[in-house]
């Protein structure tokens, strides 16, 4: 890192797919994360990417709703590809520390958690992810405060998320290997250009 810069100058795009909405009984069935510096640029190459399909425990079901919406996720989950959840906690937080090194003990110096309604995310690291929660600043970026605002002064001008062309425009670095939503990788990326769009239409410096 360079001299001037800390742990908190980085965010750490995070996002996942879990198993019903109550976020009470829910299980995590993917997280992805990918972390940028404030001006959204990658700090590490794409091939460095966590994305990973968590191993369904045995006689654990899902809802109907991911059985039918998200067959494939539901099929990864029950593969031998997944992986257990303390396995994905430890690539996860080596993850974080390859970028900012150990974790620090103030959480204040920790790099920051972002992404959509991150709040459901983080809800899910303080159930699961022990290790990962302990890299991150107590202060989270959701990016779905500028959405409200955007939509609040332009209802009929939405980010569309459903248009990998867009999230390419938005954020040139992504890497997209879903065609669609309901995806965590994607939808991790989908966040940074949604983010760099807010900042260009509510934030440009040229005013009238």
């Amino acid at each position: 890192m360079g001299k001037n810069i800390t742990p908190n100058h980085f965010y750490v795009w995070f996002d996942t797919e879990y198993s019903d909405l109550d976020l009470e009984t829910a299980s995590l069935l993917q997280v992805a994360v990918l972390i940028t510096d404030r001006a959204l640029r990658r700090v590490l190459p794409p091939e460095e990417d966590v994305r990973l399909t968590i191993r369904l425990a045995e006689g654990q079901t899902l809802s109907p709703w991911v059985e039918e919406n998200l067959p494939d996720l539901a099929q990864a989950c029950r593969s031998p590809e997944a992986v257990m959840l303390a396995q994905a906690d430890e690539q996860l937080a080596a993850y974080v520390d390859k970028v900012v090194g150990s974790p620090k003990e103030k959480e204040n110096q920790r790099p920051i958690l972002a992404g959509n309604s991150i709040h459901s995310d983080w809800w899910m690291i303080r159930r699961f992810l022990p290790l990962f929660r302990r890299r991150l600043h107590y202060r989270h970026l959701d990016v779905t405060a500028f959405k409200l605002e955007w939509q609040y002064i332009h209802p009929e001008d939405e980010f569309d998320k459903e248009k990998p062309e867009l999230i390419q425009q938005y954020f040139p670095e992504a890497r997209l290997v879903s065609e669609g939503r309901h995806d965590a990788y994607y939808d991790v990326q989908a966040s940074i250009a949604e983010l760099a769009f807010y900042r260009q239409v509510l934030f440009s410096s040229n005013r009238s």
